[in-house]
């Protein structure tokens, strides 16, 4: 089952499972056939593990989904997949003391730390946590620290907060001052500053001057960005 799982190979994994083969047998190292095909982006054998009842939220020795892995393989169409099963919410939910434990990780920080700008947008639409912290920090700390251009302005542009601290007291700005001037660096630098300056604030109550078509109109509830610079 594993083996063909990770090839991809959807004959044979219908016949192992006509014969009675465990769809949530675990290897030594935790997995089952499900994290196999999902790392290596095999939608069909996916699909065909899910339909048998795979179970999506079995977590690998290395405390992985198989959703982790194809977010952090950048397997979109599996990722997808996954996300439309019946899991979908205990998926993207947080688990218990990520922020004290050194392996917790998550969908989107995986997404983060190797770039995959499409995943992310598809957690975040699926309404993943933005903020939610690991011992390294939210996915922004990922990004910044691996250099991320385009996620860091994903998250930003999507209201990630900049000035969350992880468990070493750090921001992603203070992250990527420790590094030297390349471009990404510089780019990513540029972005946190900007939007370190500023603040989001909830409108109490709405507010129209109608004395003044171009003056700032707001209902009560609506988020707005306001620089925070003298």
């Amino acid at each position: 089952m594993h083996y063909a799982a990770w090839q991809g190979k959807a004959d044979p994994l219908r016949l192992l499972l006509r014969s009675g083969s465990s769809v949530n047998l675990q290897s030594a190292d935790g997995q089952i056939p499900l994290h196999l095909a999902s790392q290596n982006g095999h939608f069909q054998a996916s699909e065909i593990l899910l339909q048998h009842q795979s179970n999506p939220c079995i977590m690998n020795n290395a405390s992985k989904t198989p959703l982790d892995l194809a977010c952090e393989f950048g397997r979109l169409r599996v990722a997808k997949l996954l996300l439309n099963s019946n899991v979908c919410p205990v998926l993207l939910e947080g688990r218990p003391n990520d922020s004290n434990n050194p392996s917790s990780t998550s969908p989107l920080h995986l997404a983060a730390k190797n770039g995959h700008v499409d995943i992310i947008r598809m957690l975040i639409l699926a309404g993943i946590d933005i903020n939610r912290q690991t011992r390294v920090g939210t996915a922004l700390h990922e990004a910044a620290l691996y250099g991320k251009t385009e996620v860091v302005r994903l998250l930003i542009e999507s209201g990630v907060n900049v000035h969350i601290r992880n468990s070493y007291n750090q921001t992603a700005l203070d992250i990527v001052n420790q590094f030297t001037g390349t471009q990404a660096c510089r780019e990513i630098k540029h972005m946190l500053r900007e939007s370190s300056s500023m603040l989001q604030v909830r409108a109490l109550r709405d507010f129209c001057n109608i004395y003044d078509p171009t003056s700032l109109s707001v209902k009560a509830g609506e988020i707005i960005t306001v620089s925070n610079m003298l």
